[in-house]
């Protein structure tokens, strides 16, 4: 399904083919293909991307959902789902990262549940990368190693171990849902926070860490691991920037992790518990099921 963006025939066509390859029925959103009368970015009206997001978690026939491709406008329908349905339906695996970041959150502030914050499988993100699909394969099927090793850009910025519930995603999305409604508890106490963007500038990267920053984001988080920054500017010069913003926080940080617009993007779970040992070498290690 697409909550965002619309994905492409070829694509969505792509992406059914790969998960019946994996011995899956796939069933698109109804409104996958669709486009919004106005705004050619999103895919159908807001109405439209809730009743599917709604109506595929709430269908006790299916499994998971998968979010084809990200864009913009997740944010648009949070406060169209009916909490009280969602809650009241057995859950079920929830994969998507980018714009679907909005969507975690809720699920973890509303719901109480994990998902998995994996590449988009309507894009080539999966599609055009065997590792990425691979690795969302194990966890689809419950075979993931549940370890993630620092690699490309690796920089222990604060050292130290941290341990918490995995929370975060997408930098912009974060910055954008600051002001959520109804919300009763600082959203990263006592978590490590997932940071990650792509295709923003680094003044850019710089206004939403502040944004954050100054709406309380980070108080009383346990650690921060920095993800990919793809099309964001010479990656030395953002992570000397991520450094000098997050650093004074005084808590764990470290970068370098293959998580976000990536290639071999690795797909990790948000709402379970980990431990970031950031050393000489950064280290994130899953440690169970939520709480």
């Amino acid at each position: 399904m697409c909550p965002s963006g619309p994905a492409s025939a070829e694509r969505l066509r792509q992406a059914m083919e790969l998960l019946q390859s994996w011995d899956l029925v796939p069933v698109p959103g109804p409104n996958a293909r669709a486009v919004h009368p106005r705004a050619g970015y999103l895919a159908g009206t807001d109405a439209e991307r809730a009743a599917d997001l709604q109506d595929a978690w709430c269908d006790d026939t299916l499994k998971a959902v998968f979010c084809a491709r990200g864009g913009y406008g997740a944010v648009r329908i949070l406060d169209l789902l009916d909490t009280d349905k969602l809650r009241a339906a057995a859950p079920k695996a929830l994969f998507g990262s980018s714009d679907v970041t909005a969507l975690h959150e809720f699920w973890s502030e509303q719901l109480g549940l994990a998902t998995w914050f994996s590449p988009m499988i309507g894009t080539d993100a999966v599609l055009g990368d065997d590792i990425a699909a691979e690795d969302l394969h194990s966890a689809v099927f419950g075979t993931h190693p549940g370890v993630y090793q620092a690699g490309t850009g690796a920089r222990t910025m604060v050292a130290g171990r941290a341990t918490g519930e995995l929370t975060g995603g997408n930098l912009s999305l974060l910055a954008m849902t600051t002001g959520t409604r109804g919300r009763t508890r600082k959203r990263a106490e006592g978590k490590i926070v997932l940071l990650e963007d792509v295709t923003e500038e680094p003044y850019r990267l710089d206004a939403l860490l502040h944004i954050l920053l100054r709406s309380g984001y980070f108080e009383g988080a346990a650690g921060i691991v920095l993800g990919t920054w793809v099309e964001c500017g010479e990656l030395t010069a953002v992570l000397d920037l991520l450094d000098e913003v997050l650093s004074p926080l005084g808590i764990p940080l470290a970068s370098g992790f293959p998580l976000g617009h990536g290639p071999q993007a690795r797909s990790i779970p948000l709402g379970v518990r980990a431990e970031l040992h950031a050393g000489q070498e950064a280290v994130l290690t899953l440690q169970g099921s939520r709480g």
